[in-house]
């Protein structure tokens, strides 16, 4: 036990689902350790809380992160998007927001072209089956 009073007590989880911000896919999490998600809550939501970058900044990081080819999840880029042009974000501000993180997606390139033209190589070096039969 930590010393928490009330070990199912989420605060900070309840201040996000309140504002809109809560995930639903986080209400397994939420229910199968109320404590670690708070923490893990509270964790994401410090920068943003900071006050070190311009609100409008951390919409575009959130678009950017919600956007992006690992994660993909629509309704949270959505709702940045529509929070940053209420910031006085500009289309082509968001633009590019998306454009940066469109670019994630050529490391499966860089990773993958690069051991396809291994591979290729290899293959060609070695004989095939039928060719070693046919031997």
């Amino acid at each position: 036990m930590n010393g928490d009073t009330n070990p199912k007590a989420t605060p900070v989880c309840d201040e996000l689902r309140a504002s809109g911000y809560w995930n639903p896919d986080w209400d397994a999490a939420l229910a199968l350790d109320p404590a670690w998600m708070e923490k893990f809550v509270a964790m994401g939501l410090h920068p943003m809380k900071a006050g070190v970058l311009a609100p409008k900044v951390i919409e575009f990081i959130c678009i950017a992160v919600d956007a992006s080819c690992t994660h993909l999840y629509a309704p949270g880029t959505q709702r940045h998007i529509r929070k940053a042009i209420e910031l006085g974000a500009t289309r082509e501000e968001i633009t590019a927001v998306l454009q940066l993180a469109s670019v994630l997606g050529i490391h499966t390139m860089s990773l993958g072209g690069p051991l396809l033209l291994d591979e290729l190589s290899r293959t060609r070096q070695e004989p095939s089956d039928g060719e070693r039969e046919a031997a």
